[in-house]
């Protein structure tokens, strides 16, 4: 006997067939609300507003800005090294920037979407 006939096939209620609950039911998705009240949709709005520019800043200083200022590193030794850092130290601390900014911006719209209005 082969290994291929031991595995359930897709829509036989296995446990790879997504569509079917435990009993090989399918649900169709259906959440039980024990008040009987209907689901509620958050409320969307299209507005892009100043959170939207923030994120495109950030996305703006981290693929375009950072890597010119990599480019420009060694045109630029003087000021690095007046800020204490090898041109080596500069090639690995740079890109940190947008990526501390990044998480920074991240964590603070995940706090910020859970807040209620």
């Amino acid at each position: 006997m082969s290994e291929d006939e031991d595995r359930p096939k897709a829509g036989d209620g296995g446990a790879g067939d997504s569509a079917t609950g435990d009993d090989g039911a399918a649900d169709g998705g259906y959440v039980h609300r024990p008040s009987g009240e209907p689901p509620r949709q958050a409320a969307t709005s299209d507005d892009f507003g100043w959170e939207g520019w923030v994120l495109v800043g950030m996305i703006v200083v981290g693929f375009l800005l950072i890597p010119v200022a990599i480019l420009a590193l060694p045109a630029a030794q003087g000021f690095v090294r007046s800020l204490g850092l090898t041109l080596r130290a500069a090639y690995l601390a740079l890109p940190l920037v947008p990526a501390f900014l990044l998480g920074g911006l991240a964590v603070w719209s995940a706090l910020r979407s859970r807040r209620p209005d």
